[in-house]
């Protein structure tokens, strides 16, 4: 099938102009540059960015994050959970079960084959298992199916994480007081982030630097609310390999590389190969169900079709937990970073 046709003519992203959509390309690519670098890469004034960048935080609910190495961390456990229930579930009462621990990071509802899905990671398998058994029972009210699968790395995308899970990492309280500061506010300047933490302004810089250098943080980068305009579908896939599985598995990957030259929200967000109850999982942005539908859903199941895959989708309604990695980037560098990168295992690259 050709990726012609495919549905990347993104509606959504081109009813924005194109400097508000590079000011956000930068931002999420490093979201520190400067209002003069911002100004300069959308070939605006620095008022006019100023202004944009204004009008992202009151309409988009853009807001200024960290992509970790959380394996770096400590967080070793990383996992995807599919859930269904046969009861129709008091979706506030799972917000709270889900806020009493660490170790569910995002957590969203879903209208589709399934109705939840959630991202976790721990400082141990242990915990991990221990969390993974406690939330069965504490949902087995609602008759729920509890399918997880252990993320083998990202090739698109990150995972934003917790503060509530990076106060508990064991590094230098210095350092853990800063990437908590800028996991809430990674734009945060070093003259508030001085008065915050209570180091010299320069002390602020250089151990900055030194978790750069250490590989704790990846990216400084933003997070995105959902917006009702547009309709986000996650999906879950199982596969039965045969013989030319790896020649579809190529050309299925290309799609996932187009995108809109400045887009909005990447096409993808996040694209993790798995292993257990299913092996792939993806994120995608449309313009409506019925495209997403058709140009993602029935494309997998279309590129797919000899290998006997299964998939599990469905439209994101609710955030129950953390936030969504909805941002712009570059799908083809990151992907090559992501890939190469042996120090982004298990929770990045190949």
């Amino acid at each position: 099938m050709e990726i012609k046709g495919y549905g990347f003519e993104n509606e959504f992203n081109h009813s924005y102009s194109i400097e508000l959509r590079k000011i956000i390309r930068k931002l999420s690519e490093n979201s520190r540059s400067s209002i003069s670098e911002l100004s300069k890469f959308a070939g605006v004034s620095r008022k006019t960015a100023s202004e944009k960048i204004s009008r992202l935080h009151e309409e988009a609910g853009m807001s200024y994050t960290l992509s970790l190495n959380q394996r770096k961390l400590g967080f070793n456990s990383p996992h995807l959970i599919l859930v269904k229930f046969k009861e129709e579930p008091d979706w506030e009462e799972i917000r709270k079960i889900l806020s009493k621990y660490y170790i569910p990071q995002v957590a969203f509802s879903v209208k589709g084959t399934y109705n939840m899905a959630v991202y976790a990671n721990a400082l141990s398998s242990r915990e991990y298992a221990h969390w993974d058994k406690s939330m069965q029972i504490l949902l087995s009210d609602y008759g729920v199916e509890w399918k997880a699968s252990e993320v083998v790395h990202r090739q698109l995308g990150y995972f934003p994480i917790r503060n509530e899970a990076l106060s508990l990492i064991n590094i230098k309280a210095k350092y853990k007081s800063l990437l908590l500061a800028l996991n809430s506010n990674s734009r945060i300047s070093f003259q508030d982030l001085s008065k915050l933490t209570g180091m010299h302004f320069n002390t602020v810089a250089y151990n900055m630097g030194k978790l750069q250098s250490m590989g704790y943080i990846e990216e400084f980068t933003i997070s995105m609310q959902p917006q009702k305009s547009v309709s986000i579908i996650p999906f879950f896939a199982k596969y039965n390999p045969t013989h030319g599985y790896e020649a579809d598995s190529s050309e299925a990957r290309k799609a996932f590389m187009e995108d809109d030259k400045y887009s909005f929200f990447n096409r993808y967000v996040l694209c993790v190969p798995l292993i257990g109850s299913y092996d792939f999982f993806t994120m995608g942005v449309f313009d409506n169900y019925k495209k997403g539908y058709e140009s993602d859903v029935l494309y997998h199941q279309n590129v797919f079709r000899k290998h006997n895959v299964k998939m599990e989708y469905g439209e994101v309604q609710e955030l129950l937990l953390g936030r969504l990695p909805l941002r712009s980037v570059d799908v083809q560098k990151e992907y090559k970073m992501l890939r190469w990168n042996p120090d982004t295992v298990p929770s990045g690259g190949e």
